[in-house]
């Protein structure tokens, strides 16, 4: 028998649901069937771009669409939280955009009612997916630099001061740290767990969310991860896990790494190279589909307690940057 496609739903219609539906559109065994907007001839506009045979005027109405499996929940960041809750109530699995939620609290509340209704839920962190990294888990699990010392990542660019952005406004969840530092921070969760440990400090944008932020994180084993955030410079976005007996490096963008390179004591440097096709999206998208046809409410190389771990990370470097 033929699997059939899964079908997806795109809650909001801005550029970063635009990159997921381009690359969606390039897998044989998924649908995207409808797309829902706050206003009607925006939703439309956006399925006539996509050839997507269904747009709702409303969160709500998409969330009742009866042909949607999952839905992407594609808003800024403020809005993640109530839009996932909606699409929960109607029994719609999700598949939410980083960072979750704002907080551990709202994040706390949408998993709490993910597994209370027994439906799929992810926060998506396509990096956690593409080939580079799961090689790099690979290598990690068999030893190939010993024990883990330390992480370096970091992530900036210099964005245009618009206090009505979605990056500098509060309201919508503004700040280096929740649009661009969840990203190294992710890095450091897979690899080393939750940090004991939580010192940051940086600079504030005028309307008070983080412009440019260091992050320091211990752990009990006695590693470390120096990693970085910002919106004020450009930063050379690469990583590197130190271990005990080599290193491994992410080339930059190392949230999108094509490469990765094994530095072994006393052996040279090999590197590995991986395609990307598209955007670099389609690998969430097939873990969503093998953990729902899996019968799975979670994926267990993205779980939601460790989304809600990464959360608390955030509000702890969030709250140091603000004293």
């Amino acid at each position: 028998m033929t699997t059939p496609p899964l079908r997806w739903g795109i809650l909001g219609t801005g550029a970063i649901a635009r990159s997921f539906t381009a690359d969606l559109l390039t897998l044989d065994d998924h649908r995207v069937v409808a797309v829902g907007s706050r206003a009607a001839d925006t939703a439309q506009a956006f399925a006539d771009a996509h050839g997507i045979p269904r747009a709702h005027g409303s969160y709500q109405a998409l969330a009742e669409d009866a042909e949607v499996d999952v839905v992407y929940v594609a808003t800024p960041h403020s809005g993640h939280a109530a839009a996932a809750l909606t699409c929960i109530a109607a029994g719609r699995g999700v598949l939410v955009e980083k960072p979750l939620t704002i907080d551990a609290a709202s994040a706390t509340e949408v998993v709490d009612a993910a597994r209370s209704a027994g439906v799929f839920c992810m926060e998506a962190m396509w990096t956690r997916f593409n080939p580079a990294i799961v090689r790099l888990r690979e290598l990690l699990a068999d030893g190939a630099i010993g024990d883990v010392v330390s992480i370096q990542a970091d992530f900036g660019f210099a964005a245009p001061y618009d206090p009505a952005s979605r990056l500098y406004a509060p309201e919508l969840g503004g700040g280096a740290l929740l649009d661009l530092g969840v990203y190294p921070i992710s890095l450091a969760s897979m690899i080393l767990g939750e940090p004991s440990t939580v010192l940051a400090a940086g600079g504030l944008a005028p309307t008070g969310v983080d412009a440019n932020t260091g992050i320091l994180l211990g752990y009990e084993s006695g590693a470390v991860a120096v990693l970085h955030c910002s919106l004020r410079g450009e930063t050379p976005m690469r990583a590197t896990i130190a271990g005990t007996t080599g290193r491994i490096e992410l080339p930059a963008p190392f949230f999108r790494a094509d490469a990765l390179t094994l530095h072994r004591s006393g052996a040279e440097p090999v590197t590995e190279v991986f395609t990307l096709p598209g955007l670099g999206y389609t690998f969430q998208a097939e873990e969503v589909a093998r953990c729902v046809r899996a019968g799975l409410t979670e994926s267990p190389l993205m779980t939601l307690d460790e989304t809600l771990s990464i959360m608390r990370t955030l509000d702890q470097a969030r709250a140091a940057v603000a004293r």
